[in-house]
């Protein structure tokens, strides 16, 4: 059986952060498709439990331009919207968001405070974003 990472999200105008949080995660996948469909899969910890995740965004995103960097502490991926519009949450449908999916307040930026600058927002320390996301 597998289990939840916990995730943190934030977003702005034209982009969504997701951070996997799961420490010395082996064999990080990550998929993400154009309709907002995002997946993850890892092994972690001592007996290497298989941790899974499907998230079905609120819309769609230009998976071309989405960007992920995989860390020792966790897993963070820029998301780019295919619209420039503020999501009034992150996932699709009416119900409650499941308990493993927080909003990451270091990262939030209210809709009237997005100056669009991911830069002026937050440090993203150096990370390599070299590794694209696929579809």
């Amino acid at each position: 059986m597998s289990r939840h990472p916990e995730v943190k999200w934030a977003q702005r105008l034209d982009k969504v952060f997701i951070t996997v949080l799961l420490p010395d995660a082996k064999n990080a996948k990550v998929n993400l498709e154009p309709e907002g469909v995002f997946t993850f899969s890892a092994s972690a910890g001592a007996e290497d439990h298989l941790y899974e995740l499907k998230l079905e965004l609120h819309d769609k995103v230009n998976v071309e331009e989405s960007k992920i960097n995989i860390g020792v502490r966790s897993i963070f991926c820029i998301l780019e919207k295919a619209e420039k519009v503020w999501w009034k949450k992150l996932l699709r449908g009416d119900g409650k968001p499941p308990h493993y999916l927080k909003v990451d307040w270091d990262k939030w930026v209210d809709e009237d405070e997005d100056d669009g600058g991911l830069a002026n927002n937050f440090d993203l320390g150096g990370m390599d974003f070299s590794v694209r996301l696929r579809s």
